[in-house]
């Protein structure tokens, strides 16, 4: 396999200090940027959502395979079946309303993030790209806690 190197843009801060299940929803999170994007957040505040892309730098290995969040009645799927954390690459990324937006950092709430962790991307919500008509998903993804 070949090796990408990314440099982070930046890193979240928040009160969440440790891996968690369930409830992020009222959870606000600053996404501070490094100095070296300083001007790079120009026309986000335009938008209501951001889709944020981080590392999971906590994950210590991955799996194949994975009962999501252990819970009875829930399959044993393949980690590219579910949104588990122990993934080969463990590369996140969560659409959230944007709350506030300063000259090197932005607010987001809902954003299911550990304090600290290395922020890799910031993109616009745009539905054209981002909205899907017609889902389908198991119906044991209605099981888990977000």
């Amino acid at each position: 396999m070949s090796e990408i190197k990314f440099n982070t843009i930046g890193y979240a801060k928040n009160n969440v200090i440790e891996n968690r299940l369930g409830d992020f929803k009222d959870v606000v999170t600053e996404i501070v940027l490094d100095d070296a994007y300083k001007g790079a957040l120009k026309g986000v505040e335009d938008y209501s959502h951001v889709i944020i892309i981080f590392v999971m730098d906590k994950v210590e290995d991955f799996v194949i395979s994975h009962v999501p969040q252990g819970k009875e009645g829930v399959p044993d799927v393949g980690i590219f079946a579910c949104r588990c954390p122990r993934r080969p690459n463990p590369i996140a990324m969560t659409t959230v309303p944007l709350v506030e937006v300063k000259t090197n950092s932005i607010k987001v709430k809902g954003l299911d993030i550990i304090n600290g962790t290395p922020i890799l991307d910031i993109k616009p919500y745009w539905p054209q790209y981002d909205i899907v008509d017609n889902y389908k998903i198991p119906s044991w993804v209605n099981k888990l806690e977000f």
